[in-house]
């Protein structure tokens, strides 16, 4: 049996898929209604659509099938999802990759199975949407087609929940998107002592920039300084436009002293920029950093306000004007 190879963007695609906080969640008939037609048009006993989270399968969706999950290492989609044409095994039992596969040699007998990738809008491949056949079976032109419209359903669907999460300017995490990432990352925190530190960040005198420059420019900056976040803050590290000017960033298994250094390459990154560039104002921001405490810090939105208290006293202090005379 060959195991599912571990996409080279596993780290984004992880974070994309529970970002859009769909694992473990009740079923839906926008995605039962998928399988049924699914089940229905290839007349197949077997339709899923499954997300493939680490070391699991997880069916949002499951017509012909009574678990719920299965390890990620005996799953077909794992396999699916590392191309982007639908996965196509005809006869798994003469499959060398499958003919011993406990799906194949047990429940549910797989002999047939057809995957297409469902994709969020930065490209992720986050699982399928399948059909499996007790038989080994073709898949026709027209079926192939089919199968791709339903599969595009299914990801505009996906696809709705996770643009609710993404600010659009910036395409970075919204507040929405931030406050479920952070809740969970926070409950397994607590659960496996590890440590957090969160930091508030909130760009200095920029009203002025759009009085003065214009709104576009302003926006231009905003999305600037998420490019920023993004180069200086670890594929691990949840980070999120909050609205306006406000940014913010949860880094787990970092103390206060590591997020000061995280900020300190912030600050350099900016300071460069802000030497080199021919613009009449320079980007900064104040900040707070808070360490997680399971105690002080019973939900996100208490740490949220311990973090915005600092930084508003950061940026009383702050002597740097951000505004460059004429």
């Amino acid at each position: 049996m060959k195991i599912p190879d571990i996409p080279q963007d596993e780290v984004i695609r992880l974070k994309t898929l529970r970002s859009l906080n769909v694992l473990d969640t009740s079923p839906e008939e926008r995605y039962d209604r998928l399988t049924r037609m699914a089940k229905r048009l290839f007349d197949v006993p077997i339709a899923l659509v499954s997300l493939v989270d680490e070391n699991r399968q997880w069916f949002k969706s499951c017509i012909g099938l009574s678990a719920s999950e299965t390890p990620r290492d005996i799953s077909f989609c794992g396999h699916a999802i590392l191309g982007d044409e639908i996965f196509i095994v005809s006869d798994a039992a003469s499959d060398l990759r499958f003919v011993d596969n406990p799906l194949v040699t047990g429940e549910p007998h797989i002999r047939f199975y057809a995957g297409c990738p469902l994709r969020a809008p930065n490209g992720s491949k986050l699982g399928t949407l399948c059909i499996i056949d007790r038989k080994p079976r073709l898949l026709s032109h027209d079926d192939y087609e089919t199968l791709k419209d339903l599969a595009s359903t299914a990801e505009n669907e996906l696809g709705a929940v996770h643009m609710a999460t993404m600010d659009e300017l910036t395409n970075i995490s919204n507040r929405r998107g931030f406050m479920m990432l952070a809740e969970h990352g926070l409950s397994l925190c607590r659960r496996q002592n590890i440590t957090a530190s969160l930091v508030m960040i909130d760009l200095n005198n920029f009203k002025p920039i759009n009085d003065n420059f214009g709104h576009a420019e302003g926006d231009r900056v905003l999305k600037y300084f998420a490019t920023k976040l993004k180069s200086v803050f670890r594929d691990s590290d949840l980070f999120a436009r909050l609205g306006g000017d406000e940014f913010v960033a949860l880094l787990f298994n970092a103390s206060s002293q590591s997020a000061e250094k995280v900020i300190a390459r912030l600050q350099l990154s900016l300071d460069e920029h802000n030497m080199a560039t021919t613009s009449r104002y320079a980007i900064s921001f104040s900040h707070g950093i808070t360490s997680f405490d399971p105690v002080r810090h019973v939900n996100i939105e208490a740490l949220l306000a311990e973090g915005d208290a600092l930084m508003y006293e950061c940026k009383i202090q702050s002597k740097n004007p951000g505004l460059r005379t004429a």
